[in-house]
């Protein structure tokens, strides 16, 4: 039929979205003995045949889709995508959805051809936009027009952060790529996302939404997909974006376009809400403006092309698709992809031989429409196309059996990640389309059971991969029921696990929450906030038994942390003094203020306990009964923590009276003549606990003491000389020695020097645990100097007090003092003053 010339009893059913356009034409359709009803998109097909199947059952109504054909005996409803209408089928009510989309680049000739001709014998209902009216009205001259106002307002509410959007809404991307983005960053902070895509199978997309649906998840990531017609629960759509790739460059939307995705907030009677999010910066004022108050511009034209087409040659198809229009309304289609596979095969000069006769270019034409799921841009889809068309052109005229089930074949794996499964499902769908030409292949029926079930294994695997990846159910539900407000059950396990309505959300180490795994962000903080409120009873029950613990129950690490069940609750810091250190609590942001102060509390007892078991000889001393003079010393022990140099408290010591020495006796204090030191505390357990007293105080980390049962070791240069004051050691030389085996070693050696030079043998060395050769620094470092009278044999070496080697050099000095006096008496004798004083005398 030409523009201009209808049918009767056409009516345009124009309006924004959620004005139940559809659910109208439904409506009028079952009111008919027959009817069909073109929808643009598969998923709304499928959804709109599901229910109108629960309500006339599946005998009366056909599904036909490129790639889903499900037609009874005898069906008296069809519900098709719009290139899939069979228009040779006559039915009473004719329905065509989204007219808009005639000005579609794509596909838009598709949706003029069915405006033009596609008609009910009883009623023709045309949906879509008002910006389709003017074009309408003139290509359906006698067309009646319904306005349909919006059920529900829509508002623009600004921009919005991604992890600031409120619960139900779809976040509006244009490529896969930031659709997956997207739904990455909302499982990290809000516990995951349902993704729609168009490349999305019936069974993937279904069941994604169903999720949303169902309120396991709170957003939705998806494509314009949803723009067309999906009925879902959304209360606000963001915009990521507003500019997509429309097959040939990006472009911006049209104020129209945004309106149709934005329109899906709000249902029925439920007002909605759009805005910007992500890289997207605030809508202008004007676009905000035409979108609440749907006023839009009338679309120019539609796109058209030629139906009738000439098959007496390739050259005259092309031709007759070139055909222009004969109205202004509507305008050519530019390249299509059937076009650009006939321009690719019509190169092919044994395709060209082939293509011979009018039935040879009409199934070439039917070949080149062979959509390309996949999208391909290697030449993958036109060459498979040469292949099928050059094996229809075949003696057998079919496709080869053992052909196509390579092809499948190759296809029937549910392995790989979500790439690897979309593309599969793409191409399974292009032998779903190919096994619905009965005369193309054998077995039709067979493959099309096939691809269905392939299809469908394919999509379930497909909807578990983007479940795996986008959803963290945990999170989702902990953020669900923090939102409402519920009261959480939890629980700590002996372990230490969390529970939280079942879930194990982290652990409990001491008093801080570790979340699980990665979680950061967001992520972390829901499950701290999940964790805090569901475990308010049993965190009060875990501090109560952190109270009660016995005093084993805790243990104090080298480092100076306090740990309890092996988790550090504290830490030490430097006190009033190095004996009273203090105790930091380490219990993060799970516990109140007043709990924090309760295990700060516990843990300073618990310290108090541990030093004086531990240094209980020192605390002895400090508290006996003693007089001035040693009560001094006590002191100065206490501050070099059982260990101090004799010089240091020569004038105490020297003050000291014969009760005073019995007494510090009697506290285990040595009196030596290099060191004051406490017995017991050169014991391994107290020089531990020494050195990390000294390191807390100094606040310096990583202090630790030689191993159990050293005697000496190297010094370190960085390390002050009253570390090792501070545990027990004395510096001498390049060694630290114990204080006893230092001081042993000094009355060991005072007793030989008396008797003059002594050896430095492997017997004194032995006394300080060190090699020969060190021992001559220590000597040294004792007051002792290499003596230089005598033969010392087999090439040892002989040491003499420095202050017997001062008397030697005093009786030597005087032995020379002498000789040379009685060499001077010789000289006066000899002198002419002697003779003269002697003359003198003499008178």
């Amino acid at each position: 039929m030409s523009p201009g010339v209808s049918a009767p009893r056409v009516t345009a059913v124009l309006g924004p979205t959620n004005t139940g356009k559809t659910h109208l034409a439904v409506e009028r359709m079952l009111g008919h003995a027959s009817g069909m009803i073109g929808f643009p998109l598969r998923l709304l097909a499928r959804e709109n045949y599901d229910r109108i199947v629960r309500e006339k059952g599946p005998s009366r109504v056909a599904l036909i889709t490129g790639e889903e054909r499900i037609v009874p005996p005898r069906p008296a409803y069809f519900v098709c995508t719009v290139e899939a209408m069979p228009l040779d089928r006559p039915v009473e009510f004719l329905a065509l959805d989204e007219v808009q989309l005639a000005a579609d680049r794509e596909r838009g000739h598709v949706f003029t051809d069915r405006i033009l001709r596609a008609r009910g014998s009883a009623e023709t209902m045309l949906l879509g936009a008002g910006t389709a009216r003017r074009l309408i009205r003139r290509l359906v001259r006698d067309a009646v027009f319904v306005d349909r106002p919006r059920l529900s307002a829509l508002r623009y509410v600004g921009l919005r952060k991604v992890t600031r959007l409120p619960a139900r809404t779809a976040v509006i991307a244009f490529s896969a790529n930031d659709v997956y983005a997207l739904a990455e960053l909302m499982r990290r902070k809000r516990g995951g996302a349902a993704v729609v895509l168009g490349a999305l199978s019936p069974r993937t997309r279904n069941a994604q939404v169903a999720m949303y649906e169902a309120g396991e998840v709170d957003y939705l990531i998806a494509t314009d997909a949803i723009g067309m017609g999906l009925n879902m629960d959304i209360d606000h759509v963001a915009f990521s974006n507003l500019v997509k790739f429309d097959g040939h460059a990006p472009r911006a939307l049209a104020p129209a376009e945004v309106a149709q995705i934005a329109g899906r907030a709000g249902r029925h009677m439920n007002d909605g809400s759009f805005g910007a999010t992500g890289e997207q910066g605030a809508f202008d004022d004007d676009l905000v403006e035409a979108v609440e108050a749907h006023r839009f511009d009338d679309l120019r034209s539609f796109y058209w092309r030629n139906s009738k087409l000439s098959f007496r040659s390739i050259g005259a198809l092309r031709s007759s698709l070139k055909r222009a229009p004969d109205t202004a309304d509507l305008m050519p289609v530019p390249r299509a992809d059937d076009t650009a596979a006939l321009d690719s095969l019509g190169r092919d000069r044994e395709i060209v031989a082939m293509a011979s006769t009018p039935s040879a270019v009409r199934l070439l034409w039917e070949v080149c429409q062979i959509p390309d799921f996949r999208k391909s841009t290697n030449g993958a889809h036109t060459g498979l196309l040469a292949r099928m068309y050059r094996e229809l052109m075949g003696p057998a005229g079919r496709l080869p059996t053992d052909w196509v089930a390579r092809q499948v074949d190759a296809l029937d794996r549910t392995d790989g990640d979500i790439d690897h499964l979309t593309a599969r499902i793409a191409a399974v769908r292009t032998w779903t389309y190919v096994s619905h030409r009965a005369d193309w292949i054998d077995g039709a029926a067979g493959w099309q059971a096939r691809t269905r079930d392939l299809e469908d294994r394919l999509s379930e695997a497909l909807h578990q991969r983007l479940t795996q990846r986008f959803v963290d159910r945990r999170t989702a539900l902990l953020m669900r029921r923090l939102r409402d407000r519920d009261r959480l059950l939890g629980a700590v396990n002996a372990a230490g696990d969390v529970l939280v309505e079942g879930a194990h959300v982290g652990r409990l180490e001491g008093f801080r929450f570790r979340p699980d795994g990665d979680a950061t962000g967001e992520d972390a903080r829901a499950l701290m906030t999940a964790a805090r409120r569901a475990l308010r009873d049993a965190i009060a029950a875990r501090l109560s038994k952190f109270e009660k613990a016995p005093h084993g129950g805790i243990d104090l690490a080298p480092d100076g942390g306090l740990a309890w069940l092996g988790a550090v609750v504290g830490r030490l810091e430097p006190g009033p003094s190095v004996l009273h250190p203090k105790v930091r609590p380490i219990v993060g942001d799970f516990l109140e203020p007043a709990q924090r102060d309760r295990v700060a509390g516990r843990l300073q007892r618990w310290l108090t306990e541990h030093l004086r078991r531990r240094l209980r000889p020192l605390y002895r001393a400090l508290e006996a009964d003693l007089d001035g003079a040693a009560r001094g010393l006590v002191y100065q022990l206490a501050e070099g923590l059982g260990t101090v140099p004799r010089r240091q408290v020569a004038a105490q010591i020297g003050s000291l009276t014969g009760a005073d020495r019995a007494a510090l006796r009697r506290l285990g204090i040595s009196l030596g003549a290099e060191s004051v030191w406490i017995r017991a505390l050169l014991k391994p357990a107290a020089v531990k606990l020494r050195a990390l007293l000294w390191a807390v105080w100094h606040g310096r980390a990583g202090m630790l003491p030689p191993p159990p049962g050293t005697v000496s070791f190297p010094v370190d240069r960085d390390v002050p000389a009253q570390f090792y004051d501070a545990i027990g050691y004395r510096r001498a030389g390049r060694l630290a020695v114990r204080a006893d085996r230092l001081d042993a070693l000094a009355k060991t050696v005072r007793k030989l020097s008396r008797q003059g030079p002594f050896l430095a043998t492997d017997s004194l060395a032995s006394t300080v645990g060190c090699a020969t050769a060190d021992l001559a620094a220590v000597l040294k470092s004792l007051g002792y100097r290499p003596s230089a009278d005598g033969d010392v044999p087999n090439g040892g070496l002989a040491f003499e007090s420095r202050r017997g080697a001062a008397r030697k050099g005093k009786k030597s000095g005087q032995r020379k003092g002498r000789r040379r006096a009685a060499k001077q008496d010789v000289a006066d004798i000899e002198s002419p003053f002697a003779k003269l004083r002697g003359l003198g005398g003499r008178a």
